[in-house]
């Protein structure tokens, strides 16, 4: 039973009540991505495991695949738009100042009316934004909070980085948080190494060459993504994700572990509690490395998305819920979410599946 307050109220705790995602209907190989770059389909899945990932068609954007993955996870949790007080977005390749994503999104919501904000936490992000979905409900500032995390990595990841090229995919992924009588989403432990935050870092602004990308000079002038003045070229700037790949997998494997424990021991649980681990899908190698680490038991289930849609980054967790979820066995039980990523922020929560 829920803890009395002072005043005689019962506690209000969250949890999530819905899973949705949205996966890009192209599919592109390893085979695909190596026109661009140096490297072969062995390589690849060698070094990340990744078969395959999806890439968005230009009507799929970013609102699109979000309010898609939002409507399935509302209709999972038996909720509807107007019953929602905030959508938090999480993406990092969001090409405008404004309005937010959210926002976007929350005009393709029939019914919807409530609060609209981005956030900004890259690969950790969709963590980030659910432990704020918990704190909004927690408080009474919502009875039911939509999380989604969504993303066109294609956007700004340059096709010829062999570091990059063959890691990223697109997609959208989004929980709808709700009021509950027990605690389903615990308390987060977050924070950040400012140390590495260039690890994984777009190096200019999209404002980037002479006039910007929408002045005369601008994407479709000499001065555009492949002219002297452009990103690409020599008086232009560099306005692609660029990473340092074994920096950022040497930090992960020497941080991340102390962090999932001190998520387990937030929410009061052991390892053996747990019946599912969710990292960020990084890597294929790097998941696998954290469930070692972990000492995890075998019937622990480890999600491995990664394999057939690639790093999706912040919508990468929601996605690789809705595909554990769909396996079965695991509703009302424990899981492990852990993101991290550029800054280098990371941000580790346990939930109960819904």
């Amino acid at each position: 039973m829920s803890e009395p307050t002072r005043t005689g109220e019962a506690v209000r705790h969250a949890t999530i009540t819905g899973v949705g995602g949205y996966r890009p209907r192209r599919v592109v190989t390893n085979e695909e991505v190596c026109r661009h770059v140096d490297s072969s389909d062995a390589w690849i899945r060698r070094r990340t495991g990744i078969t395959s990932r999806r890439f968005a068609q230009p009507d799929e954007t970013l609102e699109v695949m979000a309010a898609a993955a939002v409507e399935k996870a509302l209709a999972a949790a038996g909720v509807a738009a107007d019953q929602v007080g905030v959508v938090v977005a999480a993406t990092m390749s969001y090409l405008f100042q404004a309005p937010p994503l959210a926002a976007r999104v929350a005009a393709l919501l029939d019914g919807f009316d409530g609060a609209a904000f981005d956030v900004s936490a890259a690969c950790a992000g969709f963590c980030h934004a659910l432990e704020l979905a918990r704190a909004l409900v927690a408080s009474g500032s919502a009875d039911h909070v939509v999380v989604v995390g969504a993303e066109r990595m294609s956007d700004i990841v340059d096709p010829a980085d062999r570091s990059t090229a063959f890691i990223f995919g697109d997609g959208a992924g989004a929980v709808v948080v709700s009021a509950a009588r027990e605690p389903g989403v615990r308390p987060a432990v977050w924070g950040s190494d400012p140390s590495g935050a260039d690890a994984i870092a777009q190096p200019d602004a999209w404002s980037c060459g002479p006039d910007g990308p929408d002045g005369p000079d601008g994407p479709d002038g000499p001065d555009g993504p492949a002219g002297p003045g452009g990103p690409d070229g020599p008086e232009g700037g560099d306005r692609h994700l660029r990473m340092r790949g074994p920096e950022v997998l040497h930090w992960v494997a020497g941080a991340m572990p102390e962090v999932a424990v001190g998520a387990l021991a937030r929410a009061g649980l052991a390892r053996e509690d747990l019946a599912a681990f969710v990292p960020h899908q990084a890597n294929l190698r790097m998941v696998e490395s954290l469930a070692t680490a972990l000492a995890l038991p075998d019937h622990v289930r480890v999600a491995r998305d990664i394999v057939e849609t690639g790093n999706t980054s912040a919508a990468s967790i929601p996605l690789a819920l809705e595909s554990l979820l769909a396996g079965g066995d695991l509703s009302g039980r424990p899981a492990l979410l852990m993101g991290f990523g550029s800054g280098l922020g990371y941000c580790a929560q346990v939930v109960t599946l819904p």
